[in-house]
């Protein structure tokens, strides 16, 4: 194999299993010993670790998704002095790795928070465009799974306008944005019903509010 394929190849392999770390799943074991599986959507990212242990460990596990996207990306672009091509890879294998982590039978989270991560190595600028549209939606509907959605829709759009990189950018924010609207499948569907859960940083009594008034808002 050519000394030039070889450490792209690691930091694929490397990307994968750092992203299959479920930082979620073990900031709740650690913290109270908890399946978060088990509870609320039975996800393993940080929206449910908030919904169903507490802001501090939702806070922590977003950070710790966040570094993993980002370390991952890094790390390709250090072995493979800088190639943008293996760089747009490492942030795919990143989020597969979250999405299907060896560690829990290939049964992981969603990967929005590895998808911010990794690309704010490759594409800071469009990707910081995109959370003002995810903060937006947020703050509006207070569904992050929509806000999600709507920010990763629309940001192949914003990398190819702001930055107008290589395909291989561009191939990778197709992919890393399919991938998120096709992960939020079931939430598209709640919303569509008016039973997706909202976010809040209340307690139950606020959150059983908030939904209450949303649904009120609905048409």
């Amino acid at each position: 194999m050519p000394g030039s394929i070889l450490p792209a190849i690691l930091a694929l392999v490397a990307a994968y299993l750092v992203g299959g770390i479920p930082f979620g799943y073990l900031v709740v074991k650690w913290t109270t010993g908890a399946d978060v599986r088990t509870s609320g959507s039975g996800n393993i990212g940080a929206t449910n670790v908030l919904r169903t242990t507490g802001r501090a460990a939702g806070f922590v596990t977003l950070l710790l998704d966040i570094a993993k996207g980002f370390f991952s990306v890094w790390l390709a672009s250090t072995l493979t002095a800088g190639n943008i091509h293996w760089m747009s890879a490492a942030a795919l294998a990143v989020m597969a790795g979250h999405g299907f982590p060896i560690f829990l039978h290939f049964k992981g989270g969603k990967a929005v928070a590895s998808f911010v991560g990794a690309f704010l190595y490759l594409t800071p600028i469009p990707l910081l465009a995109v959370i003002a549209v995810f903060l937006a939606a947020v703050i509006y509907t207070r569904h992050v799974s929509l806000g999600s959605v709507l920010a990763a829709g629309t940001f192949p759009l914003a990398v190819w306008l702001l930055m107008q990189p290589p395909l291989s950018v561009v191939g990778a924010s197709i992919v890393s944005a399919a991938f998120i609207v096709y992960r939020h499948r079931a939430n598209i569907a709640r919303i569509r019903a008016g039973t997706e859960h909202l976010l809040s940083l209340g307690g139950r009594k606020h959150r059983e509010s908030t939904q209450s008034d949303w649904r009120t808002r609905r048409p």
